[in-house]
């Protein structure tokens, strides 16, 4: 059997230049490549960076934070992302490591600067730089603030080094079903559900233990759904005016035939419709970045990761607004 040889599509004349199609993947990290700030991200690590006195010298600070959010983008662990900065140009374009270069950061080096970030909890810093950035822009107003909390997924296998599983993550019961995981409770601004706070705990803590520690302290209302019935009476939740939702088997008896349940329904929608701004970024880190289970085990790593996969959120929630402003 005689075999061909298949020429190239270049050589046939079709005049492909692969280099230049502008793939969804591509356009995504143009659009965090301008609203990112990154000089102002550089400064909060700058400070606690070693500095080599021998060896090789090491890499810049914005190219490891530009390879640190690209981990968290597309879900990718050390060695997977040492080694897509070997088999994907875009991803060695966007860290700024060009043809000219003689080496890449291998997955120690990523590791390490991972760990440096977490050592100083630089992540807070950062969703904070964030904040003030986006609050120059004017898209917080601080008025107001949504509250709520999601489970993170943490694996329940006792197959590993250990033997055992996460000790620091807890099983919950939702509904009829049982997780074994974290909570990321959140506090978003109630106007453009950006997120102004992030607390981690394990999936057994009550979320009305965690609300006041979700205000920022300058809002005048807060909302929450019915799983913070009762907060108004935490000393340390006192402040803002709680809007907290009817529990669900009080909301199906109103009767919308009687004035004042009729009215009673009105409010809770209205009050739905502000709260439903906290599922926003849920949806981001979830859906966009598929960020769904734990990686690390502990929960400072992990929290020191959902408020990293935060405050890129609220950078991508605003990136139109940004761009238009001139980020």
């Amino acid at each position: 059997m005689i075999s061909k040889r298949v020429t190239p599509p270049a050589q046939l004349g079709l005049g492909l230049n692969l280099s230049t199609k502008k793939t969804r993947k591509r356009e995504f990290l143009d659009e965090m490549d301008r609203v990112v700030p990154w000089s102002a991200l550089v400064q909060i690590v700058e400070p606690h960076s070693p500095r080599a006195k021998t060896g090789r010298p090491p890499f810049a600070i914005e190219t490891m934070l530009r390879i640190h959010y690209l981990q968290q983008w597309f879900g990718l662990s050390d060695p997977a992302m040492e080694e897509a900065l070997h088999d994907v140009p875009l991803y060695r374009e966007f860290a700024g490591l060009g043809d000219g270069v003689s080496r890449l950061p291998d997955e120690t080096t990523i590791l390490r600067f991972r760990h440096l970030l977490e050592a100083h909890d630089l992540a807070v810093d950062m969703l904070r730089v964030v904040n003030d950035v986006l609050q120059a822009k004017g898209l917080m107003l601080r008025t107001g603030t949504v509250v709520d909390a999601t489970l993170i997924s943490a694996p329940s296998s006792t197959k590993n080094a250990e033997g055992e599983r996460d000790p620091e993550m807890h099983q919950v019961k939702k509904g009829n079903q049982w997780y074994f995981g974290m909570k990321a409770h959140i506090g978003v601004d109630a106007t453009s559900g950006l997120v102004h706070t992030v607390v981690g705990t394990a999936a057994n803590i009550s979320d009305i233990n965690v609300a006041g520690s979700l205000l920022h302290g300058e809002e005048h209302a807060a909302f929450g759904d019915s799983g913070y019935q009762g907060v108004h009476k935490r000393a340390e939740a006192a402040g803002p005016t709680w809007h907290v939702a009817m529990r669900p088997g009080k909301r199906r008896v109103l009767n919308p035939f009687i004035e004042p349940e009729f009215v009673a329904e009105r409010v809770e929608k209205m009050k739905a419709s502000i709260r439903a701004k906290v599922e926003h970024p849920f949806r981001v880190i979830k859906r966009q970045f598929g960020f769904n289970t734990v990686r690390y085990r502990g929960l400072a790593k992990n929290t020191a990761q959902i408020v990293t996969l935060f405050a890129l959120s609220n950078l991508w929630m605003a990136r139109r607004r940004l761009m238009e402003a001139g980020a």
